[in-house]
């Protein structure tokens, strides 16, 4: 990479000076253009960023349940909560995509986003080893993990745990339609649970879509208790 704005910028934004520049360009590279994207890497940073997470609550909270670390390491290892980083360190200005993906902004939605943020931590593992990857999650993940005064609920887990406590099946999710170019694509998935009308959302990603469709069931449900 002969980008020396996006090496400056990984220097303060992630805290390192790549030692292997070509790993920053395959972490900030969409899949819209040809050769190596972000793909492999997110694969990588998404088990890296779990394992310091789940190290860093077990020290974190010595006194909590397995289900209530779980509960924190869900929230703080979600799509959206990667997306907030990445927006939070601005990376979108550096993701490298063909130019029609660039004009419907899709180097700004939460899924290439939160890819994309993975992608810098599994850059960053194999350019600086543990050290460094743990260096930039504990510095960007440590105001959602101090400030979180309770810990949110998945709303499919949350969706599941009201149904299975009224002794029903759990829900179940169905793709509706699916449009857009590879690059961009648009879900539209259905939630089911059992006595209750069915209810469709919209996302750029399966697991969006579900997210939103059960968070839009549990609104629902609400206002009939």
């Amino acid at each position: 990479m002969n980008d020396t704005a996006a090496l400056d910028w990984a220097e303060q934004a992630l805290g390192r000076r790549f030692k292997t520049p070509a790993l920053l360009e395959e972490a900030l590279t969409h899949t819209s253009l040809p050769g190596p994207s972000y793909q492999r890497l997110e694969f990588l940073g998404d088990r890296v960023l779990g394992l310091i997470i789940a190290d860093w609550l077990f020290e974190r909270f010595p006194r909590e349940s397995e289900g209530r670390l779980n509960r924190r390491f869900v929230e703080l290892v979600r799509g959206e909560t990667c997306a907030s980083v990445a927006r939070a360190i601005g990376a979108s200005a550096h993701v490298r995509l063909e130019r029609t993906a660039r004009e419907q902004r899709v180097h700004e939605t939460l899924n290439v986003l939160g890819d994309v943020c993975e992608a810098l931590i599994g850059a960053l593992y194999l350019d600086g080893g543990m050290t460094a990857a743990r260096k930039f999650v504990h510095a960007a993940w440590t105001p959602l993990l101090e400030g979180a005064h309770t810990v949110s609920k998945d709303p499919k887990s949350a969706l599941q745990e009201w149904a299975q406590g009224r002794g029903l099946p759990i829900p179940t999710y169905q793709i509706i339609s699916r449009y857009g170019p590879h690059h961009a694509p648009e879900f539209t998935i259905e939630v089911n649970v059992r006595g209750q009308a069915p209810v469709q959302a919209t996302g750029a990603s399966k697991q969006e879509a579900e997210k939103r469709a059960a968070t839009a069931l549990l609104e629902t449900l609400k206002g009939q208790s």
